[in-house]
């Protein structure tokens, strides 16, 4: 007869809770019962684009790539997108249980209620399960296994100073921020700061999401969705400095012309690590924390206190654990001025006031509040008897370290027919995937003290100290920021218990420094499991296949990501100082001085018609074009004044739209509607980034492009040279002949 389980959770982790029960194992051990109170599958991902109950605003864009966002043996399709926004991630694990988990019976808006642990039994099932559906319909099943796969985002941790009153403003914690218009209804556009309490990665995260939307609102054509939207801006409140990561770095900083890789890509390269590798996360020394923090600093080419003092990471900072975020337009958001940042604790919230702590600092005007405060994983496992919270040594207000689990979060060997899956605190697939293949191997060798355990797995777990490092950690005040472990420890040392082999790198991948050693990225499709059907094997070949090709497209002549770098890399003001020459004597030459704004707001339908080659691909094929995605553009605006050689001068202004497209992966530039300079009109020019030179030639990047307008034809050359991440300057110049004209125009945009 096979063993039952129950697994709580039909997010990424129960999905591959149940595909390794079902799959990795012989037929039939198994028999496997999935319940989540959700009427979907999915867990955090929505599958839609207009979900609006999820925890995550469908069209967020993830933080790592699709070729960490995924599971070994299913490959995301060559043309997805290398950042899938939250939507496609849920379509991802739509197919991965079609793939995989339909031999699973599937209870979806079915809450499991009460979990109760029979008396132990030879024979009879260990667990009672509670059920509870969304009619009200009750029942009591009995399983042989539990398996916990519900996740660490249980119920919204709200701030001791706000949980007791009634503000007189909108509060909403961040995962139910979804629009302006939304978060401002109500408000009687009374107020005109919209506070963000946070600052580790969702608060970073949520502040550069508004900031977007806010900008958008401002600065799009038409009426605003947002009643008087210029006199918003945001205020954010954290404790500490974070480093602040855009979605794409590069692995040679130092360069003027950097490739640039998806950030994931880049951090786990496993050839700038000696091996065997060692944790580099839990407590960290004050060494440690220096070494590190020096690493961030030369991967983003400053300590960023060129965007504000209140983001510096200070010399005092490096002695501390160091923090990271994700964000790309957060920094230069914050440069503009759209978003200030205070530090310390919001110690109260009265009327449209609010007082921090220590400082004392009063911030006013308040029209609404964010709270990106992160979540109690307590409530996510309150079907558990008191009995065995206590067991597990629950912790319910500590928000990194919930649960005390041996071997890297997956059982507690007091209670060998209980399993965790994704249980910590920003859990990857890849360890998801070992977790579940782990729980399976002991439930099929008896639990943790049964002595048919494979010599690789019992060693592991005589050696594991998981249970203790957990609750030294809860005290200790240089905890790291993610306490568990690193994702590429974490997969060794998985790996060695299971007794799995990594699978080598591609042959002749690119040689990148500080160590000179060809590339050797770890994604979950390097630990396959040990036992592939012809299928399985066709999808691990696919999904390395992809991370190969990414990656040399990064680093090789199409220069791929280069182009997005540059448009992030736009936002905000510059200083513009221009030549013109002009050949023609009736045409007089001079100097431009002024500035140059690039306005990010969300894409726009204007003018696209009229090139093919610039349209955009809808990325969801069950929507009509009116609602594909358009990504984002900038409406770029000049003012300064021209100088003229004759002593002529007068104010001038220019307008421009720049987008970028990420199917095409291309910037563009068009011009403006004449009657209504907010709208793009017709395509300007494609920028063509050149090919990168075989040795670096201390330079950056050149790209050109070209206009025939009527009978002139517009000459245009780029120069972009950047600091490690973000540009330092770059030159636009334009050489344009015709029967009237013979000009050259020679700008250089500084900061």
């Amino acid at each position: 007869m096979p063993k039952t389980v129950c697994i709580v959770g039909a997010g990424p982790s129960g999905l591959v809770a149940a595909k390794s029960l079902l799959h990795g194992v012989p037929s039939g051990t198994f028999d496997v019962a999935i319940f989540d109170a959700q009427s979907r599958i999915g867990g955090l991902w929505p599958a839609q684009k207009n979900d609006s109950v999820g925890l995550l605003h469908p069209r967020m864009v993830a933080n790592q790539s699709k070729h960490t966002v995924q599971f070994s043996d299913l490959a995301w399709g060559d043309a997805d997108p290398e950042l899938p926004r939250a939507w496609q991630v849920g379509r991802y694990l739509e197919r991965y249980f079609q793939t995989y988990c339909r031999q699973a019976k599937l209870n979806l808006g079915c809450r499991v209620e009460k979990a109760e642990l029979l008396p132990a039994s030879d024979t009879g099932p260990a667990w009672r399960i509670h059920t509870r559906s969304r009619d009200g319909k009750t029942s009591e099943l009995a399983f042989d296994f539990l398996l916990v796969a519900s996740g660490f985002f249980g119920r919204p941790a709200i701030p001791s100073t706000l949980s007791a009153e009634q503000p007189a403003v909108p509060v909403i914690h961040s995962s139910q921020y979804r629009d302006l218009a939304g978060l401002l209804h109500g408000t009687g556009g009374k107020g005109d700061k919209i506070l963000i309490v946070g600052g580790q990665m969702s608060g970073i995260e949520i502040a550069g999401t508004i900031a977007s939307h806010l900008s958008s609102a401002i600065h799009s054509p038409g009426k605003s969705p947002i009643p008087s939207s210029g006199k918003y801006s945001i205020h954010h409140i954290t404790q500490k400095p974070a480093w602040v990561f855009p979605l794409h770095t590069s692995p040679k900083p130092a360069s003027l012309s950097p490739p640039f890789l998806p950030l994931d890509l880049g951090s786990y390269n496993l050839a700038n690590r000696p091996e065997p590798l060692v944790n580099t996360q839990g407590h960290i020394s004050v060494d440690a924390a220096k070494t590190v923090h020096s690493i961030y600093q030369t991967i983003l080419g400053n300590d960023q206190s060129i965007f504000s003092p209140a983001v510096a990471v200070t010399a005092e900072d490096t002695s501390r654990p160091p923090y990271l975020a994700v964000s790309d337009h957060y920094m230069d958001f914050v440069r503009s001025g759209l978003i200030s940042v205070s530090h310390g604790k919001l110690e109260s919230l009265s009327d449209h006031n609010a007082t921090l702590s220590p400082s004392g600092e009063q911030i006013g005007d308040i029209a609404a509040v964010i709270l990106a405060t992160g979540f109690e994983a307590a409530s996510s496992i309150s079907f558990l008897p008191l009995s065995i919270r206590e067991t597990l040594s629950l912790s319910p207000s500590d928000l990194n370290n919930t649960l005390a689990l041996a071997f890297h979060g997956t059982h507690h060997p007091a209670v060998p027919a209980l399993g965790f899956v994704g249980f910590y605190r920003s859990p990857y697939w890849g360890v998801m995937e070992m977790q579940a293949r782990l729980v399976t191997a002991l439930w099929i060798a008896g639990g943790p003290a049964s002595r048919s355990l494979p010599p690789a797995l019992r060693a592991a777990l005589d050696s594991d100290t998981s249970v203790a490092r957990t609750l030294a950690l809860r005290t200790d005040p240089r905890a790291s920021q993610f306490p568990m472990g690193d994702y590429a420890w974490l997969m060794q040392e998985f790996a060695a218990a299971l007794g799995l082999q990594r699978l080598p790198p591609p042959s002749n991948m690119p040689r990148l420094p500080p160590a000179h050693k060809a590339m050797d990225v770890l994604t979950p499709a390097r630990y396959p499991a040990a036992t592939l059907s012809d299928a399985q094997r066709a999808e691990v070949a696919a999904s390395l296949r992809q991370t190969e090709a990414t990656v040399r497209a990064s680093l090789g002549p199409s220069a791929r990501f280069v182009a997005r770098a540059v448009f992030r890399s736009l936002l905000g003001e510059w200083k513009l100082e221009r030549s013109l020459v002009s050949r023609l004597p009736s045409h007089p030459s001079g100097h431009f001085s002024g500035t140059a704004r690039f306005l990010l707001r969300e894409g726009t339908r204007d003018g696209r018609g009229d090139d093919a080659a610039i349209k955009e691909v809808d990325d969801d094929s069950d929507e009509t074009g009116a609602d594909a995605d358009l990504g984002m553009e900038y409406l770029y605006i000049e003012e300064g004044d021209f100088t003229a050689d004759n002593g002529l001068r007068f104010r001038a202004s220019r307008r421009y739209v720049w987008r970028y497209s990420e199917p095409a992966d291309a910037l563009s530039v068009w011009f403006v509607r004449t009657d209504d300079p907010r709208r793009a009109d017709y395509l300007f020019h494609q920028v063509q980034f050149a090919e990168p030179p075989l040795v670096d030639e201390g330079r950056g990047w050149c790209a050109s492009a070209g206009h025939l307008c009527v009978d002139d034809f517009y000459d245009v050359a780029y120069d972009f040279n950047f600091q490690a991440v973000n540009m330092r300057d770059w030159r636009l110049a334009y050489t344009v002949r015709g029967p009237k004209k013979d000009y050259t125009i020679d700008g250089v945009y500084r900061r």
